[in-house]
């Protein structure tokens, strides 16, 4: 049977402000499922990178008096660290601003231009007369129709209306605070509508493959019905446009980053060696996305119309791993409420790979998960100290100071040889359907077990009155520790690492049953992972906006 090609794409976290936890939970099961098929020999492809235009960060470039570059630089060099110390395994981290991804768009929409899917339409837009421009929704300040507060063009903060310029009164630039007028302007749509049919057969297709908010939410579109969206924006920093007429206009930002998917990819398959035209287009490609609730109706509506246009034998998004919110103590987080925890802050203050644990076991899966640092130290203490660290450390420890680190030659149980292939055999099915949190729940019963088989098992007390037995037990734990380590590897690389080393096992194990090396010496056994204790954590560590520090300090020099 053909190995399946895998196709793994994380969402592009926008480069406008530090990661939060919510970022990390979306984005973590695609590593751990790409760690996974390539444990499993899958030809593995997994990209992702940063969305660096658009309107925020255009904003946000004015009032600071910077270049948008600037901005977009800093917190793409951010998240490529975050993901760096967490153990990402992307084949390429990239951004938007890339020369190939500026070209490979400009690419794709001549393609999609060939098929008449294009129109331009003309409209009356809200023009700045003071500043000599037209502005958009997030340039816009006004009252709220519902409410009557002060709002921004797209949403009143107040009462969470969404809103639209129209809508507002007395709508003034947000820039200059001059009152806009309505001047007409050009822009070109994409004829979405006309993609309806196509849309409304891939998800029937695979519907079955994705969780219910991700169903719901698509179905939602579709009986609504497809609208036809603009492509372009008046904005002097995205890509150009490359079709005649709209020299003066940027490609708008929602078509731009789903397109840089192909654009990743093709760039990491260049740089490994993987001919990614064919693989992208291969029958024995499955497709998998990860990324958060608000994302879904560009994974599940926008990216299969888009695909459809550029040609239809590109693989479609399969795999739809949807995670819902992340809130802060029950709460959802905001700045405002000062409950908003970035990605910088739980690096500066834990593990990665017990960051990593956290997310998964704790996943948003199906309905909105709840960060506290309680539960956090909790779940680490219980998990990972007293089930995972206990059990390898009383095995190898013990093996370490009584018996000069040698290790008995294994003497495999048919129950633990049974367990261990079960394990295997579950975890798999589960990782491949997305389903992390109910895998890594798995595992967990796995770590349980052993740790039942050591307790009754007693080998403290065969180690005085009955070597051979002592040998016997030992050796099925020290099995079970080898297999711990390969199970857990997608979810716990560094740890992982660690175990192997211990054992001399190799470093790219395959995905099943391995057997240690008995002639192996134990070095020195270190502890697997330190108790945390709730009261020494700082979480405000690393949790400010990086930019403003940094505009900050080179103010003051």
């Amino acid at each position: 049977m053909t190995k399946k090609n895998i196709f793994i794409g994380g969402a592009w976290p926008y480069a406008n402000n530090s990661m939060h936890v919510g970022h990390l939970a979306a984005l973590l099961p695609g590593d751990v499922i790409a760690r996974y098929f390539r444990k499993n020999g899958n030809p593995t492809l997994y990209v992702s990178g940063s969305d660096c235009h658009g309107t925020p960060i255009t904003l946000r470039a004015e009032k600071l008096g910077i270049n948008p570059k600037e901005i977009a630089t800093h917190y793409h060099e951010e998240f490529a660290k975050n993901f760096r110390d967490l153990g990402f395994s992307y084949d390429l981290y990239t951004n938007t601003m890339q020369p190939f991804h500026k070209e490979n768009v400009q690419k794709q929409l001549l393609e999609i231009n060939k098929k008449g899917l294009f129109y331009a339409k003309t409209e009356m837009e809200d023009f700045c007369p003071e500043c000599g421009k037209y502005v958009s929704d997030r340039e816009i300040v006004g009252i709220c129709p519902v409410c009557g507060n002060i709002a921004d063009g797209d949403q009143c903060d107040k009462c969470l209306t969404a809103l639209t310029p129209d809508t507002l009164k007395d709508k003034k630039c947000k820039i200059c605070q001059t009152n806009t007028i309505l001047k007409e302007n050009t822009h070109l749509y994409l004829e979405l509508s006309k993609l309806t049919g196509k849309v409304q057969e891939y998800y029937d297709k695979y519907k079955e493959n994705w969780r219910s908010t991700a169903v719901s939410e698509t179905a939602k579109y579709l009986k609504e019905g497809l609208r036809d969206r603009a492509i372009t924006r008046q904005l002097k920093w995205g890509v150009d446009l490359p079709i005649k007429g709209f020299e003066d206009k940027k490609v708008y930002v929602w078509i731009e980053a789903v397109i840089g998917y192909l654009s990743a990819g093709q760039e990491a398959g260049r740089r490994i060696g993987i001919d990614f035209d064919k693989f992208i287009r291969s029958k024995d490609t499955i497709s998998y996305y990860s990324h958060g609730k608000d994302n879904i109706p560009f994974h599940t509506v926008i990216l299969p119309a888009l695909l459809t246009a550029i040609d239809e034998k590109i693989s479609k998004p399969e795999m739809i791993v949807s995670c819902e919110y992340v809130n802060m103590n029950d709460e959802k987080m905001s700045k405002s409420k000062g409950n908003l925890i970035t990605v910088n802050s739980l690096i500066e203050n834990f593990d990665a790979d017990s960051i990593r644990y956290y997310f998964i076991f704790n996943n948003p899966e199906r309905k909105d998960s709840s960060f506290s640092l309680d539960q956090f130290v909790t779940i680490h203490n219980k998990h990972l100290v007293g089930g995972y660290g206990n059990f390898v450390n009383r095995n190898l420890a013990f093996l370490s100071k009584k018996f000069e680190g040698k290790l008995p030659k294994l003497e495999l149980d048919k129950e633990v040889e049974a367990e261990v292939k079960n394990t295997y055999e579950e975890v798999g099915k589960l990782i491949e359907k997305g389903e992390l949190k109910f895998a890594t729940e798995k595992l967990y019963d796995f770590i349980q077990y052993a740790n039942r088989y050591y307790d009754q098992s007693t080998p403290w007390v065969l180690a005085k009155n009955n070597i051979e037995e002592f040998n016997r037990v030992t050796s099925n734990c020290i099995y079970m520790i080898a297999n711990m380590a390969n199970l857990y590897e997608p979810i716990l690389p560094k740890h992982a690492k660690m175990i192997k080393q211990l054992l001399g096992l190799k470093e790219n194990l395959p995905w099943g049953p391995v057997e240690y090396d008995s002639s192996v010496v134990l070095k020195e056994v270190p502890i697997m992972f330190d108790r945390l204790d709730a009261t020494k954590v700082d979480l405000s560590k690393g949790s400010g906006d990086t930019l403003s520090v940094k505009k900050n300090n080179e103010m003051s020099m």
